[in-house]
């Protein structure tokens, strides 16, 4: 059985493309790194890929906003690449400043030619940096998370409050909620920036596109977690919580490969 071939786009300010690529060669998978002005040349293609990923960071510095540079240039001139490659079944996933693309390129909540939701600053006004408790959403179609359940996860984002307007909900399907870990009402930190209805992470209905504000690469080990040196995250190099993400996105483009 071939190995499936994931691409990690690249642009000017992106900072998570190397975790991202190792977490994807640690599920068994074989990533490059692929800067975006290769795709818009068309010295690199989507084909050959099964998997599309745009990481964490600050893409172009976010200078006319989180991730619309980079969304820009994907609605215009790559949107025909990117449909034809989910058409065939093709994954895509967006991590933070990935998941601000995927909203602000109209491929999230569903594919369209707009932007129909979007992800705000924070309630708390500040860039959250935390651990966060997160479930999964019961009957969602994400493949990404596929038999996982509760999870954790760390944020570093100052735009990961998602608004989604009320004529807009019925066509959301969360993949992620944040929530209390001691069971309670979900408030502040629990919810690191306001997220309507308490949404980490969406997926679109056919579950290829994932789109989530934490950062499941940075927790693919449990020596990555801040407890593991207080003993309480077993040994160090189990597997995080994040990596099974990375591991239901290879299993399943093995038969695209």
């Amino acid at each position: 059985m071939k190995t499936p071939r994931i691409l990690v786009l690249r642009a000017p300010g992106t900072n998570c493309d190397h975790e991202t690529a190792f977490a994807f060669e640690l599920a068994g998978g074989a990533a490059s790194l692929v800067h975006i002005e290769r795709l818009l040349e068309r010295t690199t293609t989507i084909e050959g890929f099964q998997i599309f990923v745009i990481p964490g960071g600050f893409s172009y510095g976010d200078d006319l906003g989180s991730g619309k540079i980079v969304a820009n240039e994907i609605e215009l001139r790559l949107r025909e690449q990117l449909a034809d490659f989910v058409g065939r079944g093709g994954l895509v996933l967006g991590i933070c400043n990935g998941f601000q693309v995927l909203v602000r390129a109209g491929l999230l909540p569903t594919v369209s030619s707009r932007q129909s939701v979007s992800l705000l600053p924070n309630v708390s006004g500040r860039f959250e940096c935390r651990w966060v408790h997160m479930r999964t959403v019961e009957g969602s179609p994400c493949i990404f998370t596929r038999g996982m359940d509760s999870l954790e996860l760390g944020v570093a984002h100052g735009e990961g409050r998602l608004f989604v307007p009320e004529d807009v909900r019925a066509q959301v399907f969360p993949a992620l909620r944040y929530v209390n870990p001691d069971g309670g009402t979900v408030t502040y930190p629990h919810n690191p920036n306001g997220s309507c209805m308490d949404i980490a992470g969406l997926s679109d209905p056919s579950g290829q596109i994932f789109g989530l504000m934490p950062h499941p690469e940075r927790f693919v080990r449990a020596l990555q977690h801040p407890s593991w040196t207080r003993g309480s995250a077993g040994d160090g190099n189990a597997a995080g919580a994040g990596l099974q993400m990375f591991v239901n996105a290879v299993d399943y483009a093995r038969q695209l490969a």
